[in-house]
């Protein structure tokens, strides 16, 4: 059973409580003095505790999706890295596997479309970063063979793990639903980390003298899977999605790039880039650039471009409701904004999967193919 399996949860969580109620009904027996006696006390409680420390720590790994397996968890994961060939034949993407996507007959691509894992080589921002392309089985069908497809980039939170996106948020099942339902246009989604330059969360910034994330998001990554894979080229055919630190990104991006995206969907987003020990210095001590990301800033200062946006928050359990409803208000035209408003709800993946499907919905409907 895999760590962020809900099977896994339910036997921490039932082993907590047998281990509890056994605890309450053979204390009495264990009341001796006896050197048994005690040492059987002192076991019972440590057992208790575990178990009840094992099922804390279960679910918020699951909630937040801090470590994708067991072996991750274990510091176990041996997978080496991958050499990508920057030759002179412009090759941008190298396919390291593939998988099946979880559904009925997901092993044929025609019925249940593949994820792919892929290294992206970064010309431009001089990053290489990895990624997990779900292609859906449209794609693989020979009335689609000519025709190009829209993509949504899908964003973790900081620190969050791609393969969360697709365990714990179940991105490639629920697009698959949504467009066998008819509810949902197919749609390519390349699912990532914000993080693509080791530890540093780079809040997806040029940073001076740094990372160039943001050349990354907007220039290489685009260009390098629709060089790849049949996947339009214009803004209208892409768009960004992210949860906490993604949704920041998937906004910040659209405002400051419409070129590049037409249509951006924030869950649990922010509006500001914090600078905490994660980030280091990411404005080189510029009040300028600061400033030109701070989306809040930017609504009062700056000419918004035609994007549409999407932000989610909830009235209790989320940090950036006043934020949020400060950014609905100020939107001006040609830029369009919706929202979704849950009543309770706070920052983490059960949030999340409630906003997904219509996340996916809406976004389906703003991009062109």
């Amino acid at each position: 059973m895999g760590l962020t399996s809900m099977a896994v949860l339910l036997l921490a969580i039932a082993a907590a409580i047998v281990l509890f109620a056994l605890t309450i009904w053979l204390w009495p027996r264990l009341g001796k003095r006896s050197v048994g006696s005690i040492l059987g006390r002192v076991g019972m409680m440590l057992a208790t505790q575990l178990t009840l420390f094992a099922a804390i720590g279960l679910w918020a790994n699951q909630s937040f999706g801090f470590y994708g397996s067991w072996a991750d968890l274990f510091g176990q994961v041996k997978e080496e890295g991958v050499v990508v060939d920057h030759s002179a034949s412009g090759k941008r993407v190298q396919v390291v596997n593939t998988q099946a996507v979880k559904v009925p007959r997901g092993n044929v691509p025609r019925v249940g479309g593949k994820i792919e894992k892929i290294q992206v080589a970064g010309v431009e921002s001089k990053i290489n970063g990895p990624a997990y392309v779900y292609l859906p089985p449209e794609y693989f069908q020979p009335e689609y063979a000519n025709r190009k497809f829209p993509a949504s980039v899908v964003l973790t939170g900081y620190p969050g793990t791609a393969e969360a996106l697709i365990k714990g948020l179940d991105y490639p099942v629920r697009a698959h639903k949504l467009s066998k339902d008819k509810k949902m246009q197919p749609t390519v989604l390349v699912m990532m980390r914000p993080s693509i330059v080791g530890q540093r969360d780079t809040e997806c910034m040029d940073i001076p003298n740094g990372p160039q994330a943001e050349t990354f998001f907007t220039k290489d990554l685009r260009k390098a899977v629709a060089q790849h894979y049949r996947v339009g080229d214009k803004a209208a055919n892409w768009g960004m999605i992210g949860d906490s630190t993604g949704g920041y990104c998937a906004l910040k991006i659209a405002m400051r790039h419409p070129d590049a995206y037409s249509a951006a969907a924030a869950l649990s987003g922010y509006y500001k880039a914090p600078q905490d020990p994660t980030t280091g210095s990411l404005f080189g001590g510029s009040k300028q650039l600061e400033n030109e990301n701070d989306l809040l800033w930017r609504l009062k200062n700056k000419e918004m471009p035609p994007v549409s946006l999407l932000v989610t928050t909830s009235k209790q359990g989320e940090h950036n409701y006043k934020d949020t409803m400060k950014f609905i208000n100020a939107i001006k035209a040609p830029a369009r904004v919706s929202s979704i408003v849950l009543d309770t709800g706070g920052h983490n993946f059960n949030t999340w999967r409630r906003e997904l499907n219509p996340t996916l919905k809406w976004m389906g409907s703003r991009l062109s193919a």
